[in-house]
């Protein structure tokens, strides 16, 4: 099993900047790719970024130039640096992590709990 904390989220004001954290625990030697998800309130779950172990990457396309996902393997950890945030970003940030043999650019064998991402004006 693997388990997955986020750590990060907060509330910030329109074009400010936040990073979030997904740190990995458990058998962390069958995951391939981590990413994030994000939930905004009566929406859909939808991709953010994903980031393979061996460094590709797949953003949502909306998203690009904006956030950037990044990780550190020798830390079992995925990043998230969010620039030039505006409201729609509000939305519970889920990290997400999968198995090799797994689709790498949807990450989804394993969930952590969110966390709260609130962008005032």
């Amino acid at each position: 099993q693997v388990q997955l904390v986020e750590s990060g989220g907060g509330l910030v004001q329109t074009g400010g900047s936040l990073r979030l954290s997904c740190a990995a625990s458990g058998n962390i030697f069958s995951i391939n790719a981590m990413g994030w998800y994000r939930q905004a309130p009566g929406k859909q779950r939808e991709l953010v970024a994903a980031i393979a172990r061996s460094g590709p990457t797949n953003y949502a396309d909306s998203l690009k130039g904006r956030f950037t996902i990044s990780r550190d393997n020798a830390k079992n950890t995925v990043y998230l640096q969010m620039n030039s945030l505006k409201t729609e970003d509000r939305a519970a940030y889920y990290c997400a992590a999968s198995r090799y043999g797994s689709t790498w650019s949807l990450p989804g064998d394993y969930w952590g709990q969110g966390t709260q991402v609130t962008v005032s004006t």
